[in-house]
């Protein structure tokens, strides 16, 4: 399947604002991958497709990742609109044709992140949380922090940190994930 094929495809399954939060999330990925060196094709494939599980209701996402096999964790079965990154990651298969692992694995990791992330995955994991459709206190400072920053690791540190401090407030779940993908950054300086 071409791009444009893609474009039209997810257009098709998703709702009009989260198909432009895709096209918002694909054209910044483009921008933070010229700056760090990375596949900007891929950028853009995974930026693109990042939220196309999102064509399926909350509650129907545990029916949706038990067909594809994909194990529910504890925190999933609680938030289970987390499970929309690990579907989304098989779909690009089975709908749009993507078999590259590399996107696939960003995808998996665009809500959480993990631990040793790839250049890739942080790319969209930050364009997820800074396109231009995005509006929340403090989605400036990330913007004007991938303006400023050369350092991907210190973009993505701040980006886990701004996101960790927001789940604590609203008292719900960490994911463990998440806290793996901000510990090993910092073990790593």
């Amino acid at each position: 399947m071409t791009i444009d094929e893609m474009r039209r495809t997810l257009q098709r399954r998703l709702k009009t604002s989260r198909f432009a939060h895709s096209i918002g999330v694909a054209n910044t990925a483009v921008k933070l991958a010229k700056k760090f060196g990375v596949d900007e094709n891929k950028a853009y494939i995974a930026g693109l497709l990042h939220d196309c599980a999102r064509e399926f209701e909350n509650e129907d996402l545990p029916a949706e990742a038990i067909k594809r096999g994909i194990e529910i964790g504890e925190v999933e079965n609680s938030m289970p609109l987390l499970l929309h990154a690990y579907i989304g990651a098989k779909m690009i298969g089975e709908i749009y044709g993507v078999e590259d692992t590399e996107i696939a694995q960003a995808i998996y990791r665009h809500t959480v992140g993990a631990r040793d992330m790839t250049p890739l995955d942080k790319i969209i994991y930050f364009a997820d949380m800074i396109e231009p459709n995005r509006n929340y206190p403090g989605v400036d400072k990330l913007r004007d922090l991938a303006e400023k920053s050369s350092n991907l690791d210190e973009i993505i540190l701040t980006a886990l940190d701004e996101s960790i401090i927001f789940i604590v407030q609203k008292k719900t779940l960490l994911h463990p994930d998440t806290i793996a993908a901000r510990n090993f950054l910092l073990l790593q300086k």
